[in-house]
Order: C-alpha cells, then sequence, then structure tokens
C-alpha cells in the first residue's frame, strides 16, 4: 500500500544534505527519495522506542508507519528489539504483587 504523500517546504543543516546526497549517489535514487529514506528510518526508530516504554500503542505506529502490526513485530526483531511483556518483566510484577 502506497502512502500518501503531502509537500512540506524544510531547512536542513547541510550535513544532512551532503548525508542525502551520499546515500542518493550509493542507493541510485534522487535526493529527494534519499531524504525520505533517511527520514522514514528516524521515524521507524522513533516509533520502536516509544513501543518500548510504552508511550505509543502497537496499532497506532503500525498505523503511522503505514504497515501492519506483524511488520513492526518483524521491524523491532531485526534490529534486536523485544516488543511487549518479557519473562522478567513478568516477574517483577508478580513479585510486585505478592508485596
Amino acid at each position: 500500500m502506497k502512502a500518501k504523500t503531502m509537500p512540506y517546504p524544510l531547512r536542513l543543516p547541510k550535513g544532512l544534505l551532503e548525508l542525502a546526497d551520499l546515500r542518493a549517489t550509493e542507493e541510485r535514487v534522487d535526493r529527494s527519495t534519499a531524504l525520505r529514506q533517511l527520514l522514514y528510518a528516524g521515524a521507524e526508530q522513533y516509533l520502536l522506542e516509544l513501543l518500548q516504554r510504552g508511550r505509543i500503542s502497537l496499532s497506532k505506529a503500525a498505523e503511522l508507519l503505514d504497515c501492519s502490526t506483524w511488520a513492526i513485530y518483524e521491524l523491532a526483531q531485526a534490529r534486536g528489539m523485544t516488543l511487549g511483556a518479557t519473562a522478567e518483566g513478568y516477574e517483577r510484577a508478580k513479585e510486585r504483587l505478592r508485596g
């Protein structure tokens, strides 16, 4: 599913534009595409951090990235991140409940 795009004027630091130019050359895409790729990669990382801290729901993250919830789990796994409850967290919660 192709995401809708909207134009947005933006001032960027020179170094970021140089990075985009480098990516554009390496990936054989234009500068605008390289900038979108870099922005999307940062958005993915930020959303995964929000998910780990419990600040956003899985479904909202999937909606914002225009993908499935399963794709979010795969993305997290590829980056070595754990989403949701862990066995350690479960044990700590049980201990807190016991008093």
